[in-house]
């Protein structure tokens, strides 16, 4: 009798182990786009955060991992900010990709638009592109009055 109430107890304490596990490790695999959406917006700010604190191979891999959660609706805030990451490690054609990336949206984004101008600008005056930076600068201007033009 003994031996019975041991082999249950050792089932109940494995299906519980088993439940627990998978409610640490399904949320993370969820598909729902609120879920991602949230954990894309946390990695976001955490590539800003380690952006501002100059360790930007930290911030790039931050802001490639809020990509890979496929969020539609961050992707230009996040490749804008991922445009000026680029430039901070000399990576200026990736940076001109990436801000041509967030470029590319059909939202209505004037902020994120003028950062991701700024960024290309800054990407373009660093090769030796002075005429696009220029052009990149005055529309980053045109879209966000503040932002002081390096050229």
């Amino acid at each position: 009798m003994r031996s019975k109430i041991i082999l249950i107890a050792g089932a109940v304490i494995a299906v519980l182990i088993i439940a627990i596990a998978l409610l640490v490790i399904l949320p993370s695999m969820s598909p729902d786009p609120a879920v991602k959406f949230q954990q894309a917006g946390a990695l976001y700010t955490k590539s800003v955060d380690l952006a501002n604190e100059g360790k930007y191979t930290e911030a790039l891999k931050a802001a490639d991992d809020a990509l890979a959660l496929n969020t539609p609706q961050l992707m230009p805030l996040i490749q804008s900010n991922r445009a000026g990451i680029l430039v901070m490690l000399g990576k200026n054609t990736d940076a001109i990709t990436a801000a041509d990336t967030a470029l590319a949206s059909h939202e209505n984004l004037t902020t994120t638009f003028s950062v991701a101008y700024f960024n290309k600008g800054n990407a373009l005056k660093n090769l030796g592109r002075t005429d696009e930076a220029k052009a990149a600068y005055a529309k980053a201007h045109e879209l966000d009055p503040t932002l002081v033009t390096p050229i």
